[in-house]
């Protein structure tokens, strides 16, 4: 009923290509979950996938509208007529609203659409009951994790939303993620998403605890040295608990009067385009939000209760 098929941009960021996803839903309709970049080659492979199925493409569904998940949605609506759905609060251009917390009736299917803010604020998540399967985008992935990059995405919304997928979908058992593997375990990888947040936040106060830190301070000593092309975005997640937790009274924050070693600066505003090209630099920008460039140097510290 589902079959994947995986857009041709594999990056630090998106792993080994987008996941997009080819519904059957009966009738002879198909319906197609996050149809990935503007790659003409994976378009005609979403539509050669209905095709070879017996189907024709009704619908193309959004689950956010970052540029490696929602750009190829209007070459496949062109292509198929199919309108495109996505969230009300989306800003990409597209053809019908999603009704939130409600359904998604494609064929002889309905999906749930749930409201699943945090990696971004236009972020639903689908629901098909009988195969009891999540269609999560960038909520979960089948491998790794998520990047949480303010002021396009929140931890405290996001944590709320792995919550919920725990409380209310206790009997799923596939998530079709974003990027990665299909997870035959549902359950085991919410809880494991869910326990990772918690951890990597109890690490950022332990390291708070013993004294004042700076971003990049807290990247090298909680990430550690090794992956520096992913600095950038583990400043993101550092910065997006810091805000929370600066917001709940538990952090205190001071803007430090010094320039930015160059270390720093690599860590909080990597030039991107001459790292990794200016198409691959469209999209870890779209992740890692529009304060990419970090130009004051904060230090945090923990405030005692």
């Amino acid at each position: 009923m589902v079959t994947l098929v995986r857009a041709p941009n594999p990056s630090a960021m998106t792993l080994t290509g987008t996941n997009s996803y080819v519904v059957d839903c009966g009738a002879g309709q198909a319906l197609v979950i996050d149809p990935g970049p503007p790659i003409d080659a994976h378009v005609n492979a979403l539509i050669e996938t209905a095709k070879a199925k017996d189907l024709h493409v009704a619908a193309i569904a959004l689950t956010h509208g970052h540029p490696d998940h929602a750009p190829a949605a209007r070459p496949l609506a062109n292509a198929t007529g199919a309108p495109v759905y996505a969230h009300p609060g989306s800003s990409v251009k597209h053809d019908r609203d999603l009704a939130l917390e409600g359904h998604l009736r494609v064929g002889d299917l309905a999906f749930g659409v749930i409201d699943a803010p945090g990696h971004t604020f236009d972020h639903v998540v689908f629901y098909l009951p009988p195969e009891r399967a999540l269609f999560t985008g960038d909520v979960i992935l089948g491998e790794g994790t998520v990047v949480i990059a303010p002021p396009g995405g929140a931890m405290r919304p996001y944590q709320h939303t792995l919550q919920r997928l725990e409380d209310e979908f206790g009997e799923a058992r596939t998530i079709y993620g974003g990027h990665g593997p299909v997870v035959e375990d549902a359950q085991a990888k919410i809880r494991e998403y869910i326990e990772h947040r918690r951890a990597r936040e109890r690490e950022l106060l332990a390291a708070l605890a013993e004294g004042e830190q700076t971003i990049p301070e807290l990247v090298l000593r909680i990430y550690g040295e090794n992956r520096p092309v992913l600095w950038p975005a583990m400043a993101r997640q550092m910065l997006a608990y810091l805000i929370a937790l600066e917001g709940e009274h538990r952090v205190a924050s001071r803007r430090l009067d010094r320039a930015m070693t160059d270390r720093e600066r690599w860590i909080l505003n990597p030039p991107l385009e001459q790292i990794v090209g200016p198409e691959q630099a469209e999209v870890i920008a779209a992740e890692l939000g529009s304060m990419l460039y970090l130009d004051a140097l904060i230090a945090y510290r923990a405030i005692d209760l």
